[in-house]
Order: structure tokens, then sequence, then C-alpha cells
């Protein structure tokens, strides 16, 4: 019953942990499954196998299976090009969905790799540089719009394209630099990084798609919050760009531990694999895609 007693007050003293370098450090194995990338984003799993990845600098996305990494789509494709895409997901129809910043646009791609605009602005103009994107539990796609990387100018935004109409809709703005977003597992509130001020925003959902009652969920300084997933216990796991690391965050807001990566600039994640057990991550400062086993599992994709 002592041991017990130890190991609850242990937990949660590091649970309420403050101070990022009081918060305890695990170091995983982590495997390469993909070198030779060009500021490796978005990975997105598609449920039967493969990994997709892109390469935001080099204008290419990666097709990762079976431990052997090609490029699945270029800027020489036909009818229609990528430019340079960021976050990706996959949508139930089983198509890749885009970010492409390089053209201010949405992309919807099939999995053969044909091309054509989901979303291509906002009020006749071109949205800024699309960077992530998640669906919710209706098909409606929301995705984040940031402009100026700045704590004081806060011109980013976030959107949501109507899965029936396509219709864009604005559900956030005013913000420094969103990055990251993802739905909670009841689809009852959305997670977004805002970069510039390194913290993640915790909203709900109005009944109309917006986003209401914005609240600071994590600070994370030293480094920007770039993408983020949930586990299936309701932990949020938080890429720490610059930091070195990937933060595991407890639904309470606060941290529980923080996972060493193998560069400082990990950039995004995404839990996949036959057990969602599996956690994948792209990272710019080694230019690499990894992929480690965790203990806890992933939410797994909806179909």
């Amino acid at each position: 019953m002592k041991k017990l007693l130890i190991v609850l007050v242990c937990f949660t003293a590091l649970g309420f942990a403050q101070n990022l370098s009081d918060v305890m450090t695990t170091e995983p194995t982590w495997k390469k499954i993909a070198g030779d990338q060009n500021f490796p984003e978005g990975p997105a799993w598609d449920g039967s196998g493969n990994l997709y990845t892109s390469s935001c600098h080099g204008k290419w996305i990666t097709k990762i299976s079976n431990g052997s990494a090609e490029a699945f789509l270029t800027p020489s494709g036909n009818p229609f090009t990528i430019n340079q895409t960021n976050g990706l997901a996959i949508g139930s129809d089983g198509y890749i969905y885009a970010c492409d910043y390089g053209i201010g646009a949405i992309l919807k791609i099939s999995p053969q790799g044909k091309t054509e605009i989901y979303a291509s602005g906002f009020g006749r103009k071109k949205f800024n540089r699309p960077n992530d994107l998640a669906f919710d539990g209706s098909g409606n796609l929301y995705f984040t719009d940031p402009k100026s990387y700045s704590k004081d100018t806060l011109d980013g935004r976030v959107f949501m394209i109507k899965s029936e109409t396509h219709e864009v809709v604005l559900v956030a703005n005013n913000l420094g630099f969103p990055n990251g977003i993802v739905f909670s597992k009841d689809y009852k509130t959305v997670f977004v990084c805002e970069s510039a001020k390194n913290r993640v925003l915790k909203y709900s959902i109005a009944k109309d798609g917006t986003l209401t009652n914005q609240t600071t969920f994590v600070e994370l300084p030293g480094g920007d919050p770039d993408g983020i997933a949930f586990d299936k216990n309701g932990n949020l796991f938080v890429a720490h760009f610059g930091g070195g690391a990937i933060y595991v965050v407890e639904p309470n807001g606060k941290i529980l531990y923080k996972i060493k990566t193998p560069g400082l600039k990990p950039s995004n994640i995404e839990f996949g694999g036959s057990d969602f057990k599996t956690l994948f991550l792209t990272e710019d400062e080694t230019n690499a895609v990894y992929e480690t086993k965790m203990r806890v599992e992933g939410i797994k994709l909806i179909r």
C-alpha cells in the first residue's frame, strides 16, 4: 500500500510541473524510416499500411510503405501539380487532403495521385499559408491559415470547409501563427497550436461550427508547439519545434512527461501502425521521418 501511494504522489507532481526543465524525460528508440527529406511535415496514416509525409521545401509528397520510402507526388504530376504541401489528412473517402501553402489552397489527392483543388480561398482571395488540417466527426474539414509569425501581428485564421456544400467558413481569427490542429475523441473540443505565442489553445465548437470559448490549454516556451495528436486516454502529444521534444499533456492541461526526439526540430506527429501504438515523427533538423513503439495507443481513424 505504501509503494502504491508513493507512485501516485510522484505522478501528481509530474503532472503539475510548470518548469519544462523539471519534466521527466523519456528517450525511446527511434527508427528512421525515411531520410533525405527536405523539411518533412504532415504525417498521415491511411489505416492500410501507408504513411504519407510532405517535403515542404522539396516540393514532393513521400509514401512510406513496407519499410521503403518513395516519392508519391511531385510537381511534374498531371493533370494538376502540387507546389509546397504541409499538413496532410486522410478523409473517410480514402483521399489525401493537403495544405498547399505554395499556392494558398487545400488539395484533394486520390490514392493514385490525381490532384484537384478542394478549396482555393476565402472572400475572393487565396488563403495565406494553409498549415495543418483535421476532420470533425461529420466530415467537415478544419485547417489553420497563418500569415505573420508575430506575437503582435495577429493575422492567423482557422477555417472550416463544409463537407456537403464545400462552403468555406471563417471559424476563428486574430491568432499568432496558428499551426497544428486536432479534435478531441468526442469531437466536442478542438485544439490549435498558436506557435508565435508558444501555447496550445482549446476551443468549444458551436452548432454552426465556429470556435468559441478560447482558453490556453498549455504553454510551452523555448520552442514552437507544432503538430499535435491524441492518444486514446485523452493525452495530447505536442511536437515542440526547436525544443527537441514531444510533450505529453494530460486532459487537465498539465504536462505528464516529455519524449526526446532525434533532432531539435520535431515538426509533426501521427499515431498509426496495425495496432495504432506506433508514433510517427517528422523531424526537420535531421530531415528525416522516424517511428517508435509506444505503450499507449493513438485514436483510430474513422471510416
